[in-house]
Order: structure tokens, then sequence, then C-alpha cells
């Protein structure tokens, strides 16, 4: 059987390569303002293990596992209202921290893969726990007396989008370098612009640019806290933070279009309608006899899980596991995924849309499904599901979930749903990978889809003149 392309339906021909919806998010600029903020900041807050350090000092949690966390209700009283808060700009919250791979083989091996090379999944959790401090730099609140503690705590509610390039080339001998800053700000969200570079013989290899959304709390996280307005301070930084605020606009417009949410669009349903007709026999009306074409998997067939026990080791101060931990073992199992299914390591290209929606305690389990929802070329497109098992109440919730974009080197096999909701999923893992590429399907009507607009055009016309004739 032939193996026929699925965006090329009827009416939608071909797709296209556009600029990044974003600004300043396409390759071209990818790194510029990272460059730009060097130039107006030297702040540099060490090693990744010192902000570590520095978190739990600023914030008051002791070193020590305890059942039921230290009481922070004593600093509710010092949390500021907004009005109180001055204005910052980018460059207040700008810095820098390295991971020192260089001359450390201890903390090398924590960072090695098994083909030598840097652990991604691991960059992601040190990810998650820099934009927290970046979060401690943008909030300044003057009226805090000294040696009271921070009374704010500081979740990740988002990571929007994380690209990746040049990982085959990162050295495991050379220190890697994460910078970043505050972007945008509400009430009490905050986007956090995330970079990594390795120097490389006086130049930069660029890694990776991600963008977090934070929100600030109160010290007993059972609240929201009142963060610091963002005001640009020159022209560069206003035109980035016009940029965030096209992004947190198109947040919104996205979250109420998704295909869980509302039907699928009319091209996508004609995608739908193909698979449909390609894995039903012709000549059949049995009603569950479904045929695979060649080259193809069942996207049921197409997964692996894991379920995972965290420890105290990865927790905060409310006994909650932290975000980079769940993002690490995320992206370490989607990885296994795809490796099984190319039969090879795929290269990892993109991370987008990683939701948080209900905390983990250190007290339940933690089970973690990765499905391959969507396949196109040489890519996969990876949807991975984290939920927690409480064993008390014996209750599944899920808290994660991740979309991951893989490049092979050779041409993947297709995978297609089998049911109706594998088909949604199929076609959502589709808008990720779209978006993940900076791709969008172009519209061209058919020959004969142009003949019926202007026999309708026709039609039109002539009662228009016949509903006017009487009038004359």
């Amino acid at each position: 059987m032939k193996r026929q392309s699925l965006w090329t339906p009827r009416r939608w021909q071909y797709l296209i390569r556009i600029q990044a919806r974003w600004p300043l998010h396409c390759a071209r600029r990818h790194y510029y303002m990272d460059e730009y903020m060097k130039e107006q900041s030297d702040h540099n807050s060490g090693t990744i293990h010192d902000i570590v350090i520095k978190l739990r000092e600023r914030t008051g949690v002791d070193i020590g596992y305890h059942i039921r966390p230290k009481s922070r209700e004593n600093l509710l009283k010092y949390q500021p209202k907004q009005e109180e808060l001055p204005t910052r700009s980018m460059k207040d919250s700008y810095t820098i921290v390295t991971v020192p791979l260089y001359g450390n083989e201890l903390i090398r091996e924590r960072y090695v893969n098994h083909l030598g090379r840097v652990r991604l999944g691991r960059l992601m959790e040190d990810m998650d726990m820099f934009a927290v401090w970046i979060c401690h730099q943008h909030i300044q609140l003057p009226n805090l007396p000294k040696n009271v503690f921070l009374p704010y705590t500081f979740v990740t509610i988002l990571v929007d989008r994380v690209d990746f390039k040049n990982t085959e080339y990162l050295a495991l001998n050379k220190n890697l370098e994460l910078s970043g800053f505050v972007s945008w700000t509400g009430s009490s969200s905050m986007e956090i612009t995330i970079y990594v570079r390795q120097p490389v013989d006086g130049e930069y290899v660029n890694v990776t640019k991600a963008l977090f959304i934070m929100v600030a709390r109160n010290a007993t996280n059972t609240g929201p806290a009142p963060a610091n307005t963002l005001k640009p301070a020159d022209e560069m930084e206003q035109k980035y933070w016009e940029a965030a605020n096209e992004r947190q606009i198109e947040r919104k417009r996205a979250r109420g279009e998704s295909v869980f949410i509302s039907p699928p669009l009319e091209h996508e349903q004609a995608i739908m309608y193909n698979v449909l007709q390609r894995t039903t026999p012709p000549y059949t009306f049995e009603l569950n006899k479904r045929i695979l074409p060649h080259r193809c998997r069942w996207m049921k067939d197409s997964m692996c899980s894991t379920l995972l026990k965290p420890y105290p080791q990865n927790r905060n101060s409310q006994n909650t596991v932290f975000g980079g931990y769940l993002m690490r073992q995320a992206v370490e199992l989607t990885v296994v995924m795809a490796s099984v299914y190319v039969g090879d390591t795929p290269r990892l290209k993109c991370i987008s849309d990683i939701s948080f929606l209900k905390p983990v305690m250190v007290t339940d389990f933690l089970q973690m499904n990765a499905h391959v929802v969507y396949t196109s070329h040489n890519y996969l497109q990876l949807m991975t599901i984290a939920q927690n098992f409480n064993t008390d109440r014996q209750e599944h919730t899920t808290t994660n979930i991740f979309y991951i974009t893989f490049k092979a080197d050779t041409i993947v096999d297709e995978v297609l749903p089998g049911s109706y909701r594998e088909m949604l999923w199929y076609i959502h893992g589709r808008r990720k990978f779209l978006s993940a590429l900076n791709l969008q399907m172009q519209y061209f009507p058919d020959k004969e889809d142009e003949d019926d607009d202007e026999d309708q055009k026709d039609h039109k016309e002539e009662e228009t003149c016949q509903q006017e004739a009487p009038a004359k």
C-alpha cells in the first residue's frame, strides 16, 4: 500500500515555514537579547550549587526533612501591597550562573548520559531552579525588616517553550552558562527568559532558549502575592516586553482553542477522515475491523510508562516535589520512548507547553506515561502525562503534561490513532509539532472550489438584480 502524507488533504496543500509567531524568538534573534543584557549588567550569582544555598538562606528553609513542614505563617504579616513595591527593569533581574563541568569529575558524572553527552533532563532541572532564583532577583521589598526571611513562595505554572540546538556538540569538559531575566509581569505572574550557552575558545555555543511562567505566592503558598511591576528601561527592553505581552495574549487564545475544548478545525477533520479511510478495509462493514498500513504503528502500541517514588531530597518548603525533578524524569522517560520507537537515539529539538496542574506530594507515587502521538518524515511528537497516585485514597490525579519534539536521522514509521480519543491526541500532537517547527498550513483552493465560488457569486448577483428590478 502506498504511504500517503497526512498533511495534504483537499484544499490544504502545502506546509510553509513562517517567521516565529513571537518576535525575538526566531533563529536569527534567538540569543540577541542575551547579548544585549550582558552589555547592560555583569551580575554573576556563582554556580548552580551556590544559588541553592542562597535560596535556602533567603527563605529560611532548614536542612532536614520533617513530615510536617516548618510553619511560615509568621511571615504572612510582612507581605506587602502592590503599591508599596518599586518598579523594576529587565536588567535588574538579569544574572548568570555556571554549571562547573570543567575540572570536576564528580559533577560531570551527574550530567553525563549513556552516550557521553550532557543529560538534557538534568539541564531542565537546573533551569527550573534558576528561574526561581531570577524571581528572587526581581522581587524587591523595601519595607521588609532586616533578618526577616522573604515572605514569598515561587511556583512554576508553565514552561512555555524550550528550543534546543547544537546539543550534539556540547562538551562535558566545558562549563555551561545559564543567564536570564524577568521579561514580563502580571499582578503576581512573571515570565522568565533563560538562555543556556557553552563558552568554547572565547566564543559561545548556543544551546537553549527557554520561557518559564512563574507565580508569586504568599509565605504559606495559600494565596497570591504581588510582584514588582516591570517597567522597560530602554527601547530594547520595550520591544522585548511587547513581544512577551503578545506571548501572554497568545497563551490565553491557545488555551481556548484546544481540541479537548473545541472541535477540530475543518482541515483537521479532513485529516481525521483520511486516517479513517486508510485504516478501514474498503470492502467490509464490520464495526471494529481496522487495518494497519505498511510502515505504520498503532498509537496504543507506541507508549511506555514508569512508576516513581519521589523522596524528600526533591522537595520544597511545602513538602511538594520540585517542578525541575518532574521535568527531568519526564524528559528522560520521553527519550527512552523515542529511542525505542526509532531504534536509535533521536535529537531533542523542542519542549513546549509544560503545564503544572496539581502539586505532587513527597508522600505520593508518581506515574508517567510517554506516548508517540504524531510523526512526520524524520520527526516525532511525544506527549508525556504525569499522574500522582495517592495510596490512601487509591486515586490518580493528572499533575503535568509535557510535549516534546524529536528529530531522527532517518524516516520513522508513521504512528496512527485507533480510536476517536487517539484521533484527538493525534490532531493535538500535530498542532504541537507544527508550532515547534514554526510551520503552518497554507490554504490554496482547488480549481473546482474556485469554480464553485464563482458560480455562487454569479448566482448572488443574479438574485440581487431580480430584487432591485421592481424598484427601477
